[in-house]
């Protein structure tokens, strides 16, 4: 239909204009018209055929400019062959005109493949860039909630009366006993919640302050489980620069914790390293709980969420019968 409306909306002007008469062009009417029909067509169809193979060659979420420039390039080789194709058919073959009588007829079709060409790929880079702001405008719209629901998810750990008790409790026996170590016990539980809740709002936090966040935490848990818990934190200073997740350690090591047993007989082994590379990992032995309580996984796949629509990256996870590993990208700021 915008094919036909099109043709029929170029030919009209070029009634009124007098093209034919003033060029001295001798055609029948719905003649000229199938040329601008044909033109037209072929122009479109041709541009949509050969899409899939520039895209292949320059994504457009990637190389924008050169998927657009090459795209139009392409779409301008297709119409002007088009229009020599579709001219040279009526002219020579319905007509059998001389190559002079429909030379000024084969230019002026030209210009016309030419201009619907522009017209056509106006309107696709328009489209493009349209279906960009709607993908990144329900990106953010995404984020939001995701972050959202980190908030929730980190008040709720604040107020988490497991964690909350089970280390007043340790507290309690420490004060009772008169020992020395219940002053460390207090300063370093207050940095796990002054930490909480002042990441809580961020994106990304530098690498060095989850991990000076997350020794108190291993602390106050190494409390509870003195001979039972290992946990080995081996990362190189070049790396304290990079970005992280915040909290996200936390959650993986609370994941490790809620899922296998501890004991002095079977400790839990969790080791934060790095692969050499740009990825921070996070291991640990299995040796999973009985009865363990309902996981719906929302800390894994909440920093999942946030990862992708953060940077757009993906975090892996890898589960043997020995091991559960979960590998988090370090992210640069640009």
């Amino acid at each position: 239909m915008f094919i036909l409306l099109l043709s029929a909306y170029a030919f009209i002007n070029t009634v009124l204009c007098e093209v034919y008469h003033y060029f001295n062009i001798q055609v029948a009417w719905q003649d000229a018209l199938i040329t601008i029909v044909l033109i037209t067509f072929l122009s479109w169809e041709g541009s949509r055929l050969i899409e899939s193979q520039v895209r292949k060659r320059f994504p457009p979420d990637r190389k924008q400019v050169w998927f657009l420039g090459a795209f139009f390039l392409a779409g301008m080789g297709i119409s002007l062959s088009a229009a020599v194709l579709v001219v040279y058919v009526i002219g020579a073959w319905v007509y059998k005109y001389p190559y002079p009588l429909y030379e000024m007829p084969l230019k002026l079709n030209l210009i016309y493949a030419g201009l619907i060409n522009l017209l056509f790929h106006l309107l696709n880079a328009i489209l493009l860039f349209f279906r960009e702001y709607r993908l990144k405008y329900m990106e953010a719209e995404e984020l939001k909630r995701a972050s959202t629901q980190a908030q929730l998810l980190a008040v709720k750990t604040q107020v988490n009366p497991h964690f909350l008790f089970n280390n007043l409790n340790v507290l309690s026996s420490m004060v009772i006993r008169d020992n020395p170590g219940a002053n460390k016990f207090i300063e370093e539980f207050a940095k796990v919640y002054r930490y909480i809740l002042n990441s809580q709002d961020k994106e990304l936090v530098e690498l060095e302050k989850e991990l000076a966040f997350i020794k108190p935490y291993v602390y106050l848990l190494q409390q509870r489980y003195p001979d039972g818990l290992k946990v080995d934190i081996n990362i190189p200073d070049r790396y304290n620069n990079y970005y992280i997740i915040p909290v996200a350690l936390q959650m993986l090591i609370e994941n490790a914790i809620k899922h296998n047993t501890i004991s002095r007989n079977s400790p839990l082994y969790i080791k934060v390293t790095t692969n050499g590379g740009d990825m921070l990992v996070i291991r640990n032995n299995r040796q999973p709980r009985r009865s363990v309580e309902q996981s719906n996984r929302i800390g894994l796949q909440n920093i999942a969420k946030r990862y992708e629509l953060v940077c757009g990256k993906e975090i892996c996870i890898n589960t043997t019968e020995q091991e559960f590993e979960v590998v988090l990208p370090l992210l640069h700021l640009n």
